[in-house]
């Protein structure tokens, strides 16, 4: 819903139907080997990659509850895929987001799930011997799952270049100022945020699965607690900030809708890593920060004419960092406890904390960041020869006739009402073999509501 209702009209039909497409080719990708190589291997010997339970064999056992984890755990990678499509919306081919979805959640996500999840993982916490004595700890995956599509959306969209018109103009001059393409819709992108909140109380809740039974009630009471303080810190902070920045700028003070939903989306981001393990105050923090880390990404983007439609990587890149980083800062002893279980004797806490104890141990904020490269560099290494071929064999980028018209006419023979006249006719003289349709509107006989949010290319 986020997805559609940032999109113009011509594209909504494409755009729901790559996010469809992430859940189906993401579902028999991660049956076929995705989950093998996430979680099978020993447990007690480290590995860089699984190597059992390919096609879920030996998987079947009474319980269900391998089943259930598999379930659970595709969710994780499928949340990973979608991520990108926001992004590249409006531009990109229908064949290559499903090579790329299928790519993302078959091979490259698992092996940062494996390392970082996985009881045989080399940087797990949950190994019998984690690195630095504590392992990196990432509990619902602002590292694994945020981290890693939005580094994937960053390769993409630098690859892929930004929509037409959006930065530059016909002859290729840089726009003073960047053209704006509103979505069509504003109630979907609302209804879609309340969606992901709503789904972010099972994300995170459903992570304490690895959590002794007798202690699992705390740490998800603290889970959905910290989720809903952090994302409404990040809302206000982000709301007031841009602001407080818009009457300094031009004297007039504007409430914008979409600063408070995607500063609440980069809250519950932030938050998903460490969401089990720090106090309701640590919670605010982070989410006050979130607030701030999107307003500086998102508009950092737009200074450097990288387009992203739906504002997908300040949300899930630059708030997947800041999660990451903040429980090396904020995890405190008392919940690391309920982690690692009550008995273990829990020697390396939050950086914050390590001072409180006169130490200032750092061992745990170290793992943090050595995962955190550890992620941003295999997927890059990964995805970034995968999408220079796809480019290079153009497959990558949609014709820029198709793109001008809208996909949604090229791709599923469907006529919105609102593309110029002009276009829809160059774009039917130079496919003669596609029949043309007789129940289009041109953009002059549109109503005032028709216009809001279709293509303004002149």
């Amino acid at each position: 819903m986020v997805c559609a209702g940032c999109v113009r009209k011509k594209n909504v039909q494409n755009t729901m139907l790559k996010n469809l497409l992430d859940v189906c080719g993401s579902s028999i990708a991660f049956y076929f080997f995705g989950y093998a190589f996430a979680f099978g291997g020993d447990p007690g010997k480290k590995s860089f990659i699984g190597n059992s339970k390919f096609f879920m064999l030996g998987m079947a056992d009474e319980s269900g509850i391998e089943y259930a984890h598999w379930l659970f755990q595709f969710t994780f990678a499928a949340t990973s895929a979608t991520i990108v499509a926001g992004t590249v919306a409006e531009r990109c081919q229908m064949n290559a987001y499903l090579l790329y979805s299928m790519m993302l959640t078959g091979f490259v996500y698992p092996v940062v799930v494996h390392n970082i999840w996985s009881p045989s993982g080399i940087l797990s916490s949950s190994s019998p011997d984690p690195y630095l004595g504590v392992g990196m700890i990432d509990f619902a995956g602002s590292g694994v799952v945020h981290v890693t599509g939005g580094i994937t959306a960053l390769v993409s969209t630098l690859l892929l270049g930004p929509r037409k018109g959006r930065f530059h103009d016909d002859e290729g001059n840089k726009l003073q100022e960047p053209k704006t393409f509103p979505g069509h819709s504003k109630s979907l992108q609302m209804l879609g945020a309340f969606l992901l909140w709503f789904g972010w109380f099972g994300f995170n809740a459903g992570s304490a699965i690895d959590v002794d039974s007798d202690l699992s009630l705390p740490v998800i009471a603290a889970a959905v607690t910290n989720s809903t303080l952090a994302g409404s810190a990040a809302a206000i902070t982000s709301l007031f900030l841009n602001l407080i920045i818009q009457e300094r700028l031009t004297g007039e003070p504007k409430y914008r809708l979409s600063s408070a939903m995607n500063g609440a989306l980069t809250g519950l981001a932030s938050i998903t890593g460490c969401c089990g393990l720090v106090k309701p105050w640590a919670a605010l923090v982070i989410g006050f920060v979130a607030g701030i880390v999107y307003h500086i990404s998102s508009n950092f983007l737009e200074s450097r004419c990288i387009d992203d439609a739906v504002d997908a990587i300040p949300v899930h890149l630059a708030g997947g960092i800041w999660g990451v980083i903040a429980t090396g800062l904020f995890a405190s002893p008392r919940e690391l406890q309920f982690w690692y279980g009550i008995d273990t004797d829990v020697d390396h806490v939050g950086w914050f904390y390590s001072w409180g104890r006169g130490s200032g141990d750092a061992r745990l904020l170290a793992c943090q960041v050595i995962g955190l490269l550890f992620i941003i560099g295999w997927t890059v290494g990964m995805m970034l020869p995968f999408f220079v071929v796809l480019n290079y064999l153009g497959a990558f980028r949609a014709d820029s006739l198709e793109e001008l018209v809208g996909l949604d006419i090229s791709y599923h023979g469907y006529n919105p009402r609102g593309v110029p006249r002009e276009q829809l006719e160059e774009y039917y003289s130079r496919r003669p073999n596609i029949q043309r349709r007789a129940d289009f509107k041109p953009i002059e006989e549109n109503t005032e509501d028709d216009k809001d949010g279709v293509d303004h290319i002149e």
